[in-house]
């Protein structure tokens, strides 16, 4: 019988923790495809085996990396499994801890397809490589998408109608009234910013979203996946700004109760958005500090 995609992972992840870099082709499909969302300046795709074992032997030696507290969700697809750990890494004498979160398909026993998000700024100051990091971005580089908006299109209180009104409502500038689509005990976190802080209850989250952030964006793309635990939700979309300028890769795990959202971690793409408002000189300094 093949491993499962739970199995499948944590070979992978074991693998990458005992640096066995050279090993780790085997585990993906002659022709998988493999996608980095948030890879800077705007994502990248790799396919088929070669490709993958290649990106792999060419880490081997470079860094080091460790996953701990990592929690697999296995969704009601039973080829599909999302996980989220940490990496503790070191390059070079430094050391650093950065979250990931991959959405991995797996069929008879390999890896066919998957979707990688990794803390890229955090990852990029353990190097001393942050400025190189800004000097790949440039207003306007990223393709727009073609496919049409998010709308409600879900019932209202099932978990992808509550995240439909939420990304719509973010995109309608709906401001301090998205509140109203979390709990009053609620839990909200951004594990890509180095400085955001824990949200916690609704009033942080009226004065979190009073500002309306994000009317200058449109929702699109959006593929939810639910969890076996019928509270959770995955999400995976992408913000592009009305004039054009960027386009943001986004990942939210999400458990909703009753018809509100009651803790949430928020994979947003930060160095993106920053680059595109002209913000990035403040989130280098941000990554730096922290």
């Amino acid at each position: 019988m093949s491993d499962s995609p739970r199995e499948v992972f944590f070979r992978l992840s074991e693998g990458i923790s005992d640096g066995r870099w050279t090993e780790l082709g085997d585990l993906y499909a002659e022709d998988c495809v493999v996608e980095h969302p948030q890879r800077p300046p705007a994502g990248s795709r790799m396919t088929g085996r070669k490709a993958v074992a290649d990106r792999f032997a060419a880490t081997a030696g470079s860094i080091e990396l460790k996953a701990r507290d990592v929690v697999v969700h296995e969704t009601t697809d039973p080829e599909l499994v999302v996980a989220e750990f940490a990496y503790h890494g070191r390059h070079g004498e430094r050391t650093f801890r950065s979250a990931n979160v991959q959405v991995l398909r797996v069929r008879d026993g390999l890896i066919v397809h998957s979707r990688d998000y990794h803390d890229y700024l955090k990852m990029a100051a353990a190097r001393d490589g942050l400025d190189a990091l800004a000097a790949q971005y440039a207003p306007g580089s990223a393709p727009l998408p073609t496919s049409p908006e998010v709308t409600v299109s879900a019932p209202g209180s099932s978990p992808r109608g509550i995240i439909e009104r939420l990304l719509h409502g973010v995109t309608n500038g709906e401001g301090a009234a998205l509140a109203g689509l979390y709990a009053e005990d609620c839990h909200v976190t951004h594990p890509f910013h180095p400085t955001a802080p824990v949200l916690t209850g609704r009033d942080e989250l009226r004065a979190h979203f009073a500002p309306a952030r994000g009317a200058r964006l449109r929702a699109h793309d959006l593929v939810t996946y639910q969890g076996q635990d019928p509270e959770l939700i995955v999400s995976e979309f992408r913000y592009a700004d009305r004039g054009g300028l960027f386009v943001l890769s986004n990942l939210f795990v999400t458990y909703i109760r009753d018809g509100l959202i009651t803790r949430s971690r928020d994979y947003g793409d930060h160095l993106a958005l920053a680059a595109g408002t002209s913000t990035l000189p403040e989130l280098l300094d941000a990554a730096r500090a922290a």
